[in-house]
């Protein structure tokens, strides 16, 4: 069979029945071998038999949500390729063959675009279209080297086999952002093509929560990016806490009318260490979602990795205690001088406070050091196929001692 369609369900029993018969007849039409499918999440309202009436196949899938349904269609899928589309009349299923021409020409995913093929009046609400819609795609090409425009379109097409490659997990409507980002991520070929969006057949509100779901989206695209979420703004922090900690180490700086001095000094020295500690936690998040399979393997990372072995960050991590002593040592022979009695903070506190960042970057420095070699530490896997070669092999094993010992 060349094609699935899937719809995910949940109580559409108004708009169910022509959706089916869209896709149905669009196969006919162009003589596409293929099949509609229904992944119903617990509908209530006879949606399931209203499906089955028109042509469709009904799957039930327990576990709730957007994602899940989706899933379980997917899986349950016969078809070679699989298009997915919400059973709401929203979206124009008499238009798959542009979906199915791209997929036979090699694409493993093909995304409708919206905003190029056309929204009617009302089918989009102007949070969504105007905002919403926009500033998460905009985020998600942002982040990703994708070049998709309307990252959250639900009338998407792709191969069966490329998608359950992927792991996907999400259970919400953040599972249309995953297939994209791990599609990307993955180097899989991505297209995108022109489709409509008209206002749904139903009369009740949609399942769709404007900021609940809007922010869900957004959490995931910033917890696949740890380079946006942690990197960057660390090494931004870093850098703006050194310069202004380099400044302030030889005295108070005057803009202006505004003068800074030692208690800009200690906010810098805490901007350093927030900083540093954000870019040491992108580095772990990188590895370990490379070596767990949420994320592809970086050649860059892995090269980073064999090039910060866990010797030099212990000498780094060294270095930085021994500067950090010597600051140390350097405020007690200027206590000294003062006879131990009572100290100005502004002259004491421009050799304490560098001393004691360099001695918290030193233990930083030396426990990310164990950290990275602990994730890199490669993990023997057995695969399905490993497991049953190993059942195979003792199985021959046991029958050649029985033989044997029947002998």
């Amino acid at each position: 069979m060349e094609l699935t369609v899937v719809m995910p369900c949940l109580n559409e029993a108004e708009t169910v029945e022509v959706c089916v018969r869209k896709a149905v007849a669009c196969m006919e039409e162009h003589g596409i071998e293929g099949e509609v499918l229904i992944a119903d999440n617990g509908s209530t309202d006879g949606s399931q038999q209203l499906a089955r009436d028109a042509g469709a196949r009904v799957v039930h899938i327990e576990e709730k949500g957007y994602g899940n349904a989706l899933m379980g269609g997917i899986r349950a899928a016969r078809g070679k390729y699989v298009i997915m589309g919400d059973a709401d009349d929203s979206y124009d299923f008499t238009a798959l063959l542009p979906f199915v021409e791209q997929l036979r020409e090699g694409a493993d995913l093909v995304m409708g675009n919206r905003f190029k093929g056309g929204i009617a009046p009302g089918a989009m609400p102007p949070l969504h279209r105007y905002l919403g819609n926009p500033v998460l795609s905009f985020v998600g090409r942002l982040f990703f080297p994708s070049a998709i425009g309307d990252f959250h379109c639900g009338l998407r097409g792709f191969r069966r086999e490329s998608i359950l490659r992927l792991g996907l997990q999400t259970g919400g409507m953040e599972f249309a952002s995953e297939m994209v980002v791990k599609s990307t991520l993955q180097g899989l070929d991505v297209r995108e093509v022109p489709t409509t969006l008209s206002p749904d057949g139903r009369s009740r509100p949609p399942h769709l929560r404007s900021w609940r779901d809007g922010w869900r989206h957004l959490r995931f695209l910033l917890l696949y990016s740890p380079k946006w979420l942690f990197f960057i703004p660390g090494l931004v922090l870093m850098a703006l806490g050194l310069v202004a900690g380099a400044a302030l180490t030889f005295g108070p700086v005057k803009i202006g009318e505004l003068a800074f001095d030692v208690d800009t000094l200690v906010g810098a020295s805490a901007a350093v260490v927030i900083g540093f500690q954000a870019a040491l936690f992108a580095l772990f998040t990188k590895v370990y979602a490379a070596e767990e399979g949420f994320l592809p393997e970086s050649p860059r990372i892995r090269k980073l990795i064999s090039i910060v072995t866990l010797e030099k960050g212990l000498v780094v991590g060294g270095l930085l205690a021994l500067a950090g002593l010597v600051g140390l040592v350097m405020s007690l022979v200027h206590w000294q001088v003062r006879s131990f009695g009572a100290l100005d903070p502004r002259e004491s506190l421009r050799i304490v406070v560098p001393s004691a960042t360099a001695l918290i970057m030193s233990f930083q420095t030396i426990f990310a050091a164990l950290f990275i070699s602990i994730l890199g530490i490669r993990r023997t896997r057995e695969t399905a196929i490993d497991v049953a070669a190993k059942a195979a092999e003792e199985a021959a094993e046991a029958v050649s001692r029985e033989e044997s010992s029947t002998a």
